[in-house]
């Protein structure tokens, strides 16, 4: 299963509520031919995109449900602290969209479950470490995406509204940045520590 970048196009925009066709093109380029390999599509915004919320809801209600007959899993990697507000977990749950829960990071973390599913991106690799993590860290990441699966909401994590338990979910957890070279050995050993 692959999860997408949406274009910036869509997302590094004054007013997100006029990001229609630039949605509409990504959905046209292609990506449906993934089938049912299309996982999460991630709208990553810039850090200095700061929490309009009539704003956000535009945006928000511009991203369909399903395209050529599949559902669609959205989430929104926000960057700004200003985004860490209960106006918008209510809003990403009343659209069913998550809200990328950034580890090991300087960014704002939201860990607030608002998805049937999970997207986290973890980013604190080091060179220094064979598998990129400590092992105590590897098993710590390993430990909340068991919590997550289960539907319950590990502790340790930075909520706004709080957690709430949910069904079990789908969760999709990524080593991305910090020392990169190490980011598929980690990624390897959180694979094996999951299953």
């Amino acid at each position: 299963m692959f999860s997408l970048k949406a274009p910036r196009f869509a997302t590094n925009r004054r007013v997100l509520g006029d990001a229609g066709e630039s949605i509409e093109r990504f959905f046209a380029s292609g990506v449906l031919e993934l089938k049912d390999k299309l996982g999460p599509i991630n709208w990553q915004f810039m850090a200095t995109k700061k929490f309009d919320p009539a704003d956000f809801a535009a945006f928000l209600n511009l991203l369909p449900k399903s395209a050529g007959g599949r559902a669609l899993r959205h989430v929104v990697e926000v960057r700004h602290d200003s985004f860490r507000s209960p106006d918008l977990i209510a809003m990403a749950r009343s659209h069913g969209v998550a809200v990328a829960i950034a580890g090991d990071s300087g960014y704002p973390q939201i860990a607030d479950p608002t998805a049937p599913f999970i997207y986290a991106r973890i980013m604190g690799t080091r060179d220094d470490e064979e598998a990129g993590y400590p092992a105590e860290a590897l098993d710590l990441w390993a430990s909340r995406a068991r919590t997550w699966a289960s539907g319950e909401a590990p502790d340790g994590l930075e909520y706004v509204a709080g957690p709430s338990p949910s069904p079990p979910r789908d969760v999709f957890l990524y080593v991305i940045s910090g020392h990169k070279a190490k980011n598929p050995a980690a990624a390897l050993a959180l694979i094996a520590r999951t299953r």
